[in-house]
């Protein structure tokens, strides 16, 4: 081993130190070659199961091809951070109480770009104080980057059939984050697939948007329906959604490795505003103002008061008939969206007995 070797896998090894000491469970480093997962990219997208998503097409190779997004790139360092803020009966609580409102779990605190980009910006620094002339980006979840699987050849762990990323000791409870960067680190030993034969994500998924082991109809997926599209949601797949309002988290309560999950130890993922246990009623309530204050810093905001509206009123369509929620709905009916206004009779039909026939 030459003398640069040396000392690439001696950064590489205080990297990783480093990234621990700044709060991340884990760092690993990847080359560049996504070839295979471009592969499944290109299938994905040729069977539209993107739906709306138009930036997952938008940027051509960049995705795929790191040195295409950041020239010069040459090895890419991969972190995770836990964000797990409570024991799974919890949820199933939650999800069980039809007049509750189930917010997918990394949602409940501090908008986690923010959390990761600081720490890895910090880490950056790091590295760069070693290196002066330090060519790199930070992302996390911010532009055209495969993190999932940058993440399963860096050796974090391997995408499971739901498409997340598992971890033998730490589940799928976690955030990814990445620096791409042009130094020549030695990569990683990328992680077993450690699924076998278990389907229990596709067997739970309430729309059953998993089609086929590692295949994602996002078209059908809770999560797009109620964070990505900006129209109605289709009306076949309403009463599937239950009361989920924001997100979907029921693939990872199924998955066996969560038995293996951290509760996380960071205050800015902890919940806000008691969005872990939030009535559909009370929420529903929230004018707009009421919204962005109870949202700031989170990224539930992204959705905005019109679409946070449109999904509650699902839910309360899927909800125990009730006088409390056929008046609030009511109350709902001359709102100046259109889009409201067409969930919220939707809603009202479903209260009075109306969409049964």
């Amino acid at each position: 081993m030459s003398e640069s070797d040396t000392a690439m896998v001696e950064l590489a090894q205080q990297i990783k130190q480093w990234g621990l000491a700044l709060g991340f469970q884990q760092v690993g480093i990847s080359d560049t070659d996504l070839a295979e997962a471009e592969g499944h990219l290109q299938g994905w997208l040729a069977q539209d199961f993107h739906g709306d998503m138009d930036y997952m097409q938008r940027h051509g190779l960049k995705r795929s091809r790191p040195a295409l997004l950041q020239e010069g790139t040459r090895s890419i360092i991969s972190v995770r951070m836990d964000y797990l803020p409570e024991a799974a009966a919890a949820m199933h609580s939650i999800l069980a109480d039809r007049a509750a409102a189930y917010i997918s779990r990394y949602a409940l605190g501090r908008d986690y770009h923010k959390v990761l980009r600081n720490r890895l910006q910090k880490l950056a620094d790091r590295i760069q104080a070693q290196c002066a002339d330090l060519g790199y980006r930070v992302f996390v979840d911010s532009a055209p980057v495969l993190e999932k699987a940058i993440a399963e050849k860096a050796g974090l762990g391997w995408i499971g059939k739901h498409s997340n990323l598992l971890n033998r000791k730490a589940g799928s409870w976690f955030f990814l984050g990445e620096i791409y960067t042009d130094l020549p680190l030695p990569a990683d030993t990328p992680t077993a697939n450690h699924c076998g034969v278990c389907t229990a994500c596709l067997a739970i998924c309430p729309t059953q948007a998993i089609v086929a082991p590692y295949q994602v109809d996002a078209r059908r997926c809770v999560s797009y329906l109620t964070i990505e599209l900006h129209g109605p949601i289709p009306e076949d797949l309403r009463p599937l959604l239950g009361n989920r309002i924001y997100g979907c988290d029921d693939c990872q309560l199924v998955c066996p490795w969560n038995r293996f999950a951290h509760f996380s130890n960071e205050s800015d993922f902890h919940p806000r505003h008691k969005l872990n246990s939030q009535q559909l009623l009370a929420v529903f309530a929230w004018d707009e103002a009421e919204f962005l204050r109870k949202t700031e810093g989170s990224a539930i905001r992204r959705i905005g008061h019109e679409r946070w509206l449109r999904n509650i009123a699902v839910a309360l369509g899927n909800a125990q008939p009730s006088p409390a929620i056929i008046a609030a709905l009511t109350a709902r009916l001359a709102h100046p969206s259109a889009l409201v206004r067409e969930h919220v009779q939707w809603a009202l039909q479903c209260q009075t007995g109306l969409n049964d026939g």
